[in-house]
Parts: structure tokens; sequence; C-alpha cells
């Protein structure tokens, strides 16, 4: 097997996280380890007339600590995400961009939806004042692609900027592009992940009519339960996770500390339904055996899955399925957990936050759990790692991203 040159190896070397349990990397990543539920009543809008009423909300963020107030008046709350979590992550890096070529440098942060918020309220606007009382700020924040622009402006990073769009596998999209793009040798340093912030009345009232969330409102705590037979549909949550990627021989230039090394992507469509998973999960598994080819990865090498594990009865049902497919024997050897258990799904920054996760599991030995887990189900058969965080030093994780539209991401680790 030949060896990839460093200019072609990609390492992991920044991270930045806002999360319903934790509003930076270290406290996001020990809430996962504590089994943190960041799920609760939601209180950004009047829930009465909806049948989900619960929601992984980030609190406590002042965005104000990220950017000047006005750039925080004309931009959407899933800019302020990518914005706070891109400057973690860059700043997590030991990023200097007074020393790098800003040609060199590029940005892939996506969002599932965009600016919601701000169509909403513009919206309103428009019915109540007419149009001279839209916002002419309006098409700028709402648009997906600012997540990467505002923060590509911020830093004067000038190389390969734009923002992918697909779903809830946007985030890991983006982050799995921006590796063929470093080893196609168009930048040094890319910064990837995605943003979301869709707990909007909109939002929510196009995804209760779907009967795709959980209404399980007075059992809030337990309501995102992975894999449990007692799953009734997701719960929504908000932030970003972003992680500065680069090549190791530019990592090793300028002495930076590795967290781990991205070694393989994959992606696919299911080519089967708008919004319900292939029922064989041959898209899942066209994306893992494209991910292990990338990665000149063996099914054997992998011990850990970060699931996409939705809590949704037909999402998890099909990724086991999918799973036990494309590992065979070594699927029961395997850990796989969900850590939307505890997050919530935060759909397009879903893949961002993940593999944060990964890559501090990787670092660590500590392996977050699927909390909820109390009612097993005959169809969902895997080691979840139910309830408690587990040590278990690994080498190998892989994380999986579904999309509406049957659009999957695979993406894998390795220790560094």
């Amino acid at each position: 097997m030949t060896e990839l040159a460093d200019s072609q190896r990609v390492v992991v070397t920044g991270l930045g996280a806002i999360t319903p349990v934790g509003l930076d990397v270290d406290s996001f990543f020990q809430g996962l380890l504590d089994g943190k539920n960041g799920i609760s009543k939601v209180e950004a809008f009047d829930t009465e007339k909806f049948t989900c009423k619960i929601g992984g909300e980030i609190k406590d963020f002042v965005a104000t600590d990220y950017m000047d107030p006005k750039a925080v008046r004309r931009n959407d709350r899933f800019v302020h995400f990518s914005f706070a979590a891109g400057m973690q992550a860059v700043a997590d890096a030991g990023l200097d961009m007074e020393q790098e070529d800003p040609d060199r440098v590029g940005i892939f942060i996506g969002s599932g939806i965009g600016g919601m918020d701000t169509i909403e309220k513009n919206c309103i606007k428009l019915m109540e004042g007419g149009p001279r009382k839209v916002s002419p700020f309006m098409i700028p924040s709402l648009i997906s692609n600012m997540a990467s622009g505002i923060l590509g402006i911020e830093l004067g990073a000038m190389g390969p900027n734009f923002s992918i769009v697909s779903a809830c596998a946007t985030g890991a999209h983006a982050i799995g592009e921006a590796l063929k793009t470093l080893r196609l040798g168009e930048a040094d340093v890319m910064i990837a992940g995605g943003s979301e912030a869709a707990i909007t009345p909109l939002s929510y009232g196009g995804f209760c009519s779907m009967k795709a969330m959980s209404t399980n409102n007075d059992d809030f705590e337990h309501a995102s339960r992975p894999f449990d037979s007692g799953r009734d549909g997701f719960v929504m949550g908000e932030g970003a996770g972003v992680i500065v990627l680069e090549t190791l021989e530019h990592a090793k230039k300028r002495g930076a500390n590795i967290r781990c090394e991205l070694v393989g992507y994959g992606a696919s469509c299911d080519a089967n339904h708008i919004t319900a998973p292939h029922p064989e999960g041959k898209g899942l598994i066209g994306a893992m055996k494209r991910a292990m080819k990338s990665g000149k990865v063996n099914p054997e090498e992998i011990s850990y899955i970060n699931a996409h594990g939705t809590s949704t009865p037909y999402n998890d049902k099909f990724e086991t399925m999918a799973v036990k497919s494309m590992f065979g024997d070594h699927a029961s050897k395997l850990m796989m957990s969900s850590t939307k258990s505890m997050t919530g799904h935060l759909l397009g920054a879903a893949g961002g936050i993940e593999s944060v996760a990964c890559a501090r599991m990787l670092q660590t030995g500590n392996i977050a759990p699927t909390i909820n887990y109390q009612n097993p189900d005959p169809d969902c058969d895997l080691d979840y790692v139910p309830n408690e965080a587990r040590e278990a030093k690994i080498k190998v994780a892989m994380s999986n991203s579904l999309g509406f539209g049957g659009q999957n991401a695979s993406l894998i680790f390795r220790a560094y």
C-alpha cells in the first residue's frame, strides 16, 4: 500500500464548538462524557399550537463576545454560531494569518437551512408594512454561504471559500470536500464545518407537519432516544461545529498541535426518496465504502462509529442494518453511539460537532455514550455505548451523516 506524501496527508489542528451542552470544545466534550442532557422546553417562541415544544436551544450565548455589535445586528443567528465556532477553531489551531499565505487558506462552512429567522422576521415586515420595511441586509443575512464568507472577511482568507448545502449531511460534506481540496494541493489550510439556527416557528411548523419530530414534550429529558424502541422522532438542536484542517507538511512546518488525522471521505445518494432513508441502507453503505477506499482503511480497523442516530423510527433501524451489512461479523465488535441523544439534531451542523467529538474521543480514549437508551429494539442490536461513557483507546473512528434528498457522507479519522 502506497503511503501518501505529507503534502497529501490531512490533519486536524483546531476545534470549535457552540452546542446545547457546551459553548466551547472542552465543555461540549465533557458534557458528552457526563451524559448531559441539552434538551429543554423551547423558549425562543410560543409553542402552544405546535405538536413539538422542545429543542436543544443554545443558552447564555453572547454573540458580541465574538463579533462587533453592528455585525451581530446585520447577520443571522446561524452566522453568529459559525463565526464563534470558527474563531474558536482558529485560536485552538494557533493559526496566525499574518504568517500564512492568504491565498492558501480556505473556508467551507455550510448550513442546511441558513437564515430562517431572518426570512420569517422580514416576511412579517413585508406583510405588515410593505416592501420598504424589508431590511437591506435581509439577503446577505439569510444566504447560507455567509457562514464561510463572513469568517473569510474577518481572517483575510482568500483561498477556496463557499458553502455546501445538503440538509443534515452539510457539515460532513463540507469537511470531506475540504479534505479533497487539500489533497489536490489547492490550499494549505481549510476551515470547515457546519452551522444551524432553525429553532423558529416556520421551521418547527414544517417539521411538525411532516411528523418528523418527537412529541414527547412532557418527558423532554428522555425525548431524544436513538436506537431505543420508544423513539418517536428527532429533537432539533442548534449550534455550530468547525475544525481546522491542514496538510501534514504545513502543520509540521509551523509546529502545530495535531489532534488527529482525517484519512477518508465518501459521499453518495440513496436515489430513493426525498426524506426517508433507503430501506436497505444502500446509499450509506456506498458512502462508507468510498470513505474506506479513500482512507485505505479496512473495515476491521474501525473501532467506533459516531452514528447519524436521529431517534426516528426509520433512520435508526436502517442505519443499523447498513452498518451490519457493511461490517459483517465485525459490526458486533464496534462501538456506535449517537451524541444526538444529548445535543438533539443540529441538522446542517451535526457533521461539524460530531467531527469535533470524534477528534476528542481519539485523543482522550473516552467514548461518548448514547443516553436515554432504556428499551432495546430488536431491529437495533449493536453496541450503542448505552447511557454511560466508556474508556476505550481507539485508533480509527467513523462519523456518518445522512440528509434529506438521500444525500450521505461518511468521514474517517485516525489517531495521530
